[in-house]
């Protein structure tokens, strides 16, 4: 193999589009051994061995790829395949992805790094990658057809660029985009700065994840790819709580967080307890006179968000998707509102025919989290979790952030719950109550009606009954 056409021959590449002509200065080399990792659990952080240092990334369920050096270009192996991911105990989803997870695993290099990044296909059709916002040669931008041919099943194709800026990244297919990214295939690529940045501060702990969303029916495993509004498993890093890790810090830490959106809605994030700064986008780190203090940040289709704050306040804060059925786990989407309705007449007579009949809804839906009843295999309820002093009654974008004065610092391990100062938490009151007192203008209005209505009106609220745009 002395000549380019015999390296890509090797390598399974139909003509070498994609690669750089550099990449023939490694034709005598084999192929990086690719790494697998099956767990869901959140890795430690991968700590350089090689190349230049920086402070890495932990993902949250999920963990950093490997490389190896070969004559100063950093090298990289994704294996792009069927997995079977857990996306809560209890369920597992059969999926696409890379490396033996959905998503694949994080991709973290410094700015200036030189990468090399091999790409097999063992999927059953063609894929390709492409590096959402990296700046990059333009065959090696990865959409298929425009840019490269299609890597084929049972080939392997290279990608060689420069990790021009430092910032949050993303990579999924641009080849049958619609049915590979339903199934999964999307991973997390962090660019450390080469060196101190004026933008870019220091932390003690620097989380990321993506997300996304399922629409896998209660029973099943393989989601439907063809659908486009009504998910009903919405994850991050395709785990549904209680299955996501929570993020654990010490007291007073400056902590990251970055969020990548590969859905196709958009999600407010909100973190319970702080106040935050966003101080990255897809472009980069953003001009500090633009960072205002929020606790909630949208982030929408096809976006990336990274906030930072200072833990300084201890205790077990909530932090999720402010849309309330994203809080949830698979339900049906055409369920009535019954709140209200006694149906007990009509539970009884259906009781005779089916004895395990339960009545639910008219009360609201947190009776679902009490109810001992049966469900199809391979799914868990809507709302679940249980907490310190009962149920969460939460489900799909939702975990916690984990604040505490004894922890180590690089100690990513869950403390427990939090134990709360005396006379610190909210209590029941005993004692007598009295009337409100009522304002003489209470329920008035701006200006008498020209014509007042024959008798009042009641107004019913229903849920609407599809999760059409949101």
């Amino acid at each position: 193999m002395n000549s380019r056409r015999d390296f890509f021959r090797f390598a399974g590449i139909a003509g070498g589009a994609v690669a750089a002509a550099s990449v023939s200065r490694v034709a005598m080399a084999a192929l990086p051994e690719p790494v697998f990792q099956t767990s869901a659990d959140t890795m430690a952080p991968l700590v350089p061995n090689s190349g230049r240092p920086y402070n890495p990334v932990v993902t949250l369920n999920g963990w950093t790829l490997p490389w190896r050096m070969n004559q100063g270009v950093k090298e990289f192996h994704l294996v792009a395949e069927p997995v079977v991911r857990e996306m809560a105990p209890g369920m597992k989803a059969h999926l696409w992805g890379y490396n033996g997870q959905s998503p694949g695993p994080t991709i973290e290099v410094v700015e200036g790094d030189r990468i090399r990044i091999f790409v097999t296909n063992k999927l059953p059709e063609h894929t390709s990658i492409h590096w959402h916002g990296q700046r990059l040669p333009n065959g090696m931008d990865g959409v298929a057809g425009l840019n490269q041919p299609a890597i084929q099943p049972g080939k392997t194709f290279v990608y060689e660029f420069v990790a021009r800026r430092p910032g949050t990244f993303m990579y999924h297919p641009h080849a049958d985009e619609m049915t590979q990214m339903a199934m999964g295939m999307m991973g997390l690529w962090i660019t450390h700065p080469k060196a101190k940045h004026p933008l870019i501060d220091e932390v003690q702990r620097d989380f990321c994840f993506l997300l996304s969303a399922y629409d896998i029916e209660p029973g099943a495993a393989t989601p439907k790819v063809a659908e486009m509004l009504n998910f009903n498993l919405w994850t991050w890093n395709s785990r549904i709580f209680p299955g996501i890790d929570s993020l654990n810090v010490r007291h007073n830490d400056k902590v990251r967080i970055r969020v990548g959106n590969l859905t196709m809605t958009n999600h407010p994030m909100h973190l319970h307890g702080h106040e935050f700064l966003v101080t990255g986008t897809d472009g980069g780190p953003t001009p500090k006179s633009t960072r205002l203090y929020e606790v909630t940040t949208d982030v929408a289709v096809g976006q990336m968000r990274q906030i930072e704050f200072v833990a300084d306040e201890e205790g077990d804060w909530a932090f999720h998707c402010h849309k309330s059925h994203h809080t949830m786990n698979a339900m049906g989407h055409n369920i009535p509102t019954m709140i209200g309705v006694d149906h007990r007449g009509v539970a009884k007579k259906i009781n005779n025919l089916i004895p395990d009949y339960m009545v639910m809804g008219e009360r609201g839906m947190a009776d679902m989290t009490e109810m001992e009843m049966p469900i199809p295999d391979n799914t868990i309820p809507m709302m679940t979790g249980e907490g310190p002093f009962g149920s969460v009654e939460m489900g799909g974008m939702f975990s916690v952030l984990k604040v505490r004065r004894d922890q180590k610092p690089g100690d990513y391990k869950n403390p427990g719950w939090y134990k709360n100062p005396v006379g610190t938490v909210a209590y029941e009151y005993t004692g007598p109550s009295a009337e409100p007192a009522r304002f003489k203008a209470e329920g008035g209005q701006s200006m008498p009606l020209k014509e007042k209505p024959s008798s009042d009106t009641i107004v019913k609220v229903k849920k609407p009954s599809s999760h059409s745009g949101h």
